[in-house]
């Protein structure tokens, strides 16, 4: 019998639109011989809603203003098997199992995660732990270095104790990039060069986070890989390379400009480069918990040196998206990928729900 997957995409981040676009992407792209997905949107004011086809992917956002109340969901109940979806009308839907596609906070942070734990339903993607400390830019790098694993330097800014331009500079050189803790996509990310543009590109840094991170640069290709499985057993796709045509990997190069980057997969690397950037991803994904997929993003230097830029717990999923395209080149297509992530989140259920609850 054909397991019903609940599509889970839009949410209250920045990113709500990329949700979207992935989300569309993976319901072309799923195996109906084995799947029927269910799509539920989450209104940018945070409402969840069911659809019955995917005309709503015709829309450019989901509101409450512009959705059919009557499709709300009320509740998802976890006393029954299947998994059942309540709508306000008193329709139940049953689900088997959750493809959480909302990038960025309340949906990617581990609120989902835990929400989807709560209720007991098999899930896609990390976990409630690997899924808060892989959005939290500081706690990750944080655990990083106390696994020995290279990332650049790096210092923490709050609103109650900013760094002026000049303390930044003394700990990581000029220029350095700022980003919001924790935002994905490259929102409210900025290259500083001065002191002049340093404390309006901050203030805009500050409308998407409460923590600001500022990082040293780094001078050297950009390559990413693809990592996939349980956490004690991942594999690692061959790498990608983005030949990035702006100033740095902004988000109109990844979303809005056709031209901003070229994606290069595989990357143009030595046998021995690839495997040091292999290694290191399932490394990282080992030392932070991950489970199911993560996307590891490096800089290599003039010199060899590989340097782990960031994680992505739930990277994207649109026709650009390196993640699929990675694993495409190392001989996973894109409907056999989303296939092998449902069968994981059934697999990593069935290991967590084998441990003994104490009391």
């Amino acid at each position: 019998m054909k397991k019903k997957i609940a599509l889970v995409f839009g949410g209250r981040s920045a990113e709500h639109e990329v949700s979207i676009k992935s989300a569309r992407n993976i319901y072309k792209a799923i195996d109906t011989q084995l799947f029927t997905p269910i799509l539920i949107g989450v209104s940018k004011e945070g409402s969840w809603y069911h659809f019955e086809n995917d005309s709503v992917f015709e829309m450019p956002a989901l509101t409450d203003n512009n959705l059919n109340p009557d499709q709300a969901i009320c509740l998802l109940s976890h006393n029954e098997k299947p998994h059942m979806l309540l709508l306000k009308n008193g329709e139940k839907v049953s689900l088997d199992c959750a493809f959480p596609i909302i990038h960025g906070t309340m949906g990617e942070d581990g609120t989902l995660q835990g929400y989807f734990k709560i209720l007991n339903i098999p899930f896609v993607g990390c976990s409630v732990l690997s899924s808060a400390v892989g959005m939290d830019k500081d706690y990750m790098k944080r655990l990083l270095t106390e696994a020995q694993i290279p990332n650049s330097r790096y210092v923490v800014l709050t609103r109650s104790q900013p760094l002026s331009y000049a303390q930044i500079t003394e700990k990581l050189g000029s220029p350095f990039f700022i980003k919001p803790a924790n935002a994905g996509s490259s929102v409210g990310v900025h290259k500083v060069k001065d002191a002049t543009s340093f404390t309006t590109l901050l203030a805009d840094s500050f409308l998407y986070d409460h923590k600001v991170i500022a990082e040293e640069f780094i001078e050297g290709r950009e390559v990413e890989c693809a990592v996939l499985g349980l956490n004690q057993n991942p594999k690692a796709s061959l790498p990608g390379e983005l030949i990035v045509k702006h100033e740095f990997y902004s988000y109109e190069a990844k979303y809005l400009d056709a031209q901003g980057a070229e994606i290069v997969i595989p990357a143009n690397l030595t046998t021995e480069q690839i495997q040091a950037v292999q290694t290191l991803a399932k490394q990282t994904y080992t030392a932070l918990g991950c489970d199911g997929l993560t996307r590891v993003d490096f800089f290599i230097r003039k010199n060899g040196q590989v340097y782990v830029n960031e994680i992505n717990t739930l990277p994207g999923f649109t026709q650009i998206s390196m993640y699929p395209k990675m694993w495409e080149a190392s001989g996973i297509s894109y409907s056999q990928l989303i296939s092998d992530l449902i069968h994981l989140a059934f697999e990593k259920h069935q290991h967590d729900n084998s441990l003994k609850m104490s009391f």
